[in-house]
C-alpha cells in the first residue's frame, strides 16, 4: 500500500512513511508544534545546548573556553609578560621564606601580604599559629600572582579578561586552605575541643540539604519567616489581580494623609516583601505610619504555561496597569512612584514612555538600586555574551522559564567565599548552622523568570544596552530617559553586585530634570533595608539641576561628605516636599464601584506561590 509523504493529521513527523524515528529525539513533536524538516536540525541544536546548560547551571562552556583562549593565545606572544610574571613568582617564594625562617626562629615579623578588606576567611586569630601562618600567606600569595596573570595582558578583550579572572579566583577559592580540615586551624581546634561531634553535625546538616534539594524544599528556619504570618504583615487588601500581577492597597495609620499616593514597583526577580519584612524594618510600614497611601504590586511566579510574557507585557499588564487602578482609587492626583531593581528600570521605562506621549501619571519617581545604564553592570556582565545569552535561551526554550536555583547559583558565584565556600565549612565541617533572619528566608524564597521576558531582558538591555541609547522601543517607539520630566530620587549602594553603584550614577548622564542621588552603605538589598537605628548605615547624597555640569562619580565620592545613619529620612523629607502641602482624609479601600473592590487580605495569593 502505498503511503503519502505529505505529512498525515495527528500523525507525528517521525513516523512518516520511509522514515526512522530519530533516536533521542522522540518527543520533538511536544517540544515544539508544528516543526519540519528544515527547522529539525536547529531543534536538535536546541536540545542539546539545554541539556549542556542545565548540567553547568546555565554557564556556556563555550564561552569560558573563548575566553581563556583569547587569554592564552596572547599570553603565548608575551615574552615581557613572561619574565614579569617569573620575576613576581621568584620575589613572592623569597619573601615567603623568609617570613617562615623568621618564624621558625621565634622572631616576631609582619605579615607577607594583607587579605583584601572583604576577604573575611582568616581573620580568626588561630589563623596566625604556626603552620598555619604560613599556609594562608602562601595561599594570598599564590593568588595574587594568578590576578597578575590572568590580567594585564596586551591584547585580551575586557570582557575575556574578566571572565578569565573571575573563573581563575573561583577555582582558587576551591582549593583555599579554609576548605580543608587538614588546613583549618578552627575546623582542627573544634574537633579536638568537640571530639568529632561537629562531622557528625555536619553530616546530619549535609544529608539534610541534600533532601531539601531534592525536594526543592526551603532552607531550615524558613518556617519561621512565613508572608503574613511572620513577615509581610503590614495590613492591607488585595483589590486587583491579573494573570500577571496583585495590586496591593495598604490600609492607613493616620488620620489624614498626604494627597498624592505611593505605587511600589519591586523587581519580579524577588518577592515584593524585601519591602515589607518585620514591622521594625518595613518600608512598607515606615510610609504607612507617615500619613502615605500605599500601593505595592506583587508579582506571579510564572511557571511553564507563561513562557511567552515579555518586557512589554510586565509594563503593560504590570505598571501601567497598576497606575490606571490607583488612579481610579485616588482620582484627580498623580502618583509618587518607586521602583527596586528591575521593577525601577520599567518604571523608568514607563515613565518615559507616559510622558513622551503627553499622559505622565507620576508625580515623582524614586529608583532603588535600579539600572538604566548596563554597560558598567558589574561582576553580572560575565555571564552576559552572545554565546551565554544562547545558552540560557536554549534552557529556557526548554523549560519555558528560568529556574529559582540556576538564577541563584550565578549571584552565589558572585560571592561564592561568603555563600558557598564559608557556609559550607560552617555548616559541614564546624557543624553550625547559621541562624536564618527575615533577610536571609527572603531571600531563599526565589522567583522564576519566563523565557521571552528573560531573553529581552538580557539582550535589549544588558546586552544591547537599548534603554541608555534611545533604542529601547515600546509600541513601536523608541523612549528617552531625557523625556522624563519629574523629580527623581535615585539610591545605589555602595557594594552592590547586581546594581553596581556608577551604574546606577550614569542616570545623571541623561536626566533632564531634578535628580536627587544617594549612595548608602551596604548591599543590593541589606542598603536598601536600612531602617532608621541602624548603626551600620550611613550615606552621601547630592541634588542636581537640569541645567548643572556633570560630576564623574569617584571625584563626587571624594568631594561629597558622610551622613551617619539611614536614608529613609532623607526620602521622607524629599517625599513630603514633592507632594501636595494640604492632608485628606484617607481614600477607601479599593474602588468597588469601578470593579477594584478588595477581594483577599494582604498579602495576597501571588507572594505564596512556589
Amino acid at each position: 500500500m502505498h503511503i503519502s509523504h505529505t505529512r498525515q493529521a495527528g500523525m507525528p513527523v517521525h513516523l512518516r512513511a520511509g522514515r526512522r524515528p530519530v533516536r533521542g529525539v522522540a518527543h520533538l513533536e511536544t517540544l515544539a508544534p508544528g516543526w519540519n524538516d528544515e527547522e529539525s536540525p536547529a531543534i536538535v541544536d536546541r536540545i542539546l545546548q539545554a541539556a549542556i546548560a542545565r548540567a553547568t547551571h546555565g554557564i556556556s562552556p563555550i564561552s569560558v573556553a573563548l575566553a581563556y583562549t583569547d587569554w592564552a593565545m596572547h599570553l603565548a606572544t608575551a615574552p615581557g609578560k613572561w619574565r614579569k610574571l617569573l620575576l613576581k613568582a621568584i620575589r613572592k617564594e623569597a619573601r615567603l621564606a623568609a617570613y617562615g625562617a623568621e618564624l621558625l626562629a621565634g622572631r616576631p615579623c609582619g605579615n607577607c601580604i594583607a587579605p583584601l578588606p572583604q576577604d573575611k576567611r582568616f581573620s580568626d586569630p588561630s589563623w596566625q599559629r604556626w603552620p598555619f601562618n604560613l599556609i594562608y600567606q602562601g595561599f594570598l600569595l599564590n593568588q595574587q600572582w594568578w590576578h597578575n596573570a590572568v590580567t594585564g595582558i596586551s591584547g585580551v578583550s575586557a570582557h575575556h579578561e574578566h571572565v578569565v579572572s573571575f573563573v581563575t579566583r573561583q577555582l582558587l577559592d576551591m582549593v583555599s586552605p579554609v576548605n580543608f580540615i587538614a588546613t583549618n586551624p578552627e575546623v582542627l581546634t573544634a574537633t579536638v575541643r568537640e571530639g568529632g561531634l561537629n562531622f557528625l553535625r555536619g553530616a546530619a546538616n549535609f544529608l539534610a540539604d541534600l533532601d531539601r534539594e531534592a525536594g526543592k524544599g526551603p532552607p531550615p528556619g524558613a518556617e519561621a519567616f512565613q508572608p503574613g504570618r511572620q513577615v509581610a504583615l503590614t495590613p492591607g487588601h488585595v483589590i486587583y489581580r491579573n494573570r500577571l500581577i496583585e495590586l496591593i492597597q495598604y490600609t492607613p495609620k493616620t488620620a489624614q494623609v498626604r494627597a498624592e499616593p505611593v505605587l511600589i514597583v519591586p523587581a519580579w526577580i524577588m518577592k515584593y516583601y524585601i519591602l515589607d519584612l518585620a514591622p521594625h524594618n518595613s518600608l512598607v510600614n515606615y510610609l504607612v505610619e507617615r500619613g502615605h497611601t500605599v500601593f505595592m504590586i506583587s508579582w506571579h511566579n510564572p511557571s511553564a504555561a507563561d513562557r511567552d510574557i515579555g518586557m512589554d507585557d510586565y509594563l503593560t499588564m504590570g505598571v501601567l496597569e497598576a497606575c490606571k487602578v490607583v488612579q481610579t482609587v485616588v482620582p484627580e492626583r498623580k502618583i509618587n512612584a518607586v521602583g527596586y531593581c528591575l521593577g525601577g528600570t520599567v518604571l523608568a521605562i514607563g515613565a518615559a514612555y507616559l510622558n513622551e506621549a503627553g499622559q505622565t501619571p507620576f508625580n515623582s519617581l524614586t529608583l532603588l538600586a535600579a539600572q538604566t545604564d548596563f554597560s558598567e553592570a558589574g561582576e553580572l556582565s560575565l555571564f552576559i555574551d552572545e554565546s551565554q545569552i544562547a545558552y540560557l535561551e536554549n534552557l529556557m526554550w526548554r523549560q519555558g522559564y528560568l529556574d529559582t536555583r540556576q538564577m541563584a547559583g550565578a549571584f552565589q558565584l558572585l560571592r561564592s567565599n561568603d555563600l558557598i565556600w564559608s557556609r559550607m565549612v560552617h555548616d559541614y565541617l564546624l557543624g553550625q548552622r547559621a541562624p536564618l533572619n527575615e533577610l536571609m528566608a527572603w531571600n531563599a524564597d526565589t522567583t522564576r523568570m519566563p523565557y521571552r521576558m528573560h531573553s529581552e531582558y538580557l539582550r535589549r538591555l544588558f546586552l544591547n544596552n537599548d534603554l541608555f541609547a534611545g533604542r529601547y522601543r515600546v509600541d513601536g517607539k523608541s523612549v528617552a530617559l531625557s523625556d522624563i520630566d519629574v523629580p527623581i530620587f535615585a539610591v545605589a549602594t555602595e557594594t552592590d553586585h547586581v546594581a553596581p553603584w556608577h551604574s546606577v550614577y550614569k542616570l545623571n548622564l541623561v536626566a533632564d530634570t531634578e535628580l536627587t542621588f544617594v549612595l548608602t552603605s551596604g548591599g543590593h538589598n541589606a542598603g536598601i533595608v536600612s531602617e532608621p537605628g541602624n548603626a551600620k548605615r550611613s550615606y552621601k547624597t547630592s541634588c542636581w539641576q537640569a541645567e548643572e555640569r556633570y560630576v564623574d562619580p569617584d571625584r563626587w565620592y571624594l568631594d561629597t561628605p558622610t551622613t551617619q545613619g539611614s536614608w529613609w529620612p532623607l526620602w521622607a523629607d524629599w517625599l513630603s516636599a514633592n507632594s501636595s502641602p494640604a492632608l485628606t482624609a484617607p481614600p477607601g479601600m479599593g474602588a468597588a464601584a469601578q470593579g477594584y473592590a478588595p477581594m483577599q487580605a494582604a498579602p495576597g495569593s501571588y507572594v505564596l506561590e512556589r
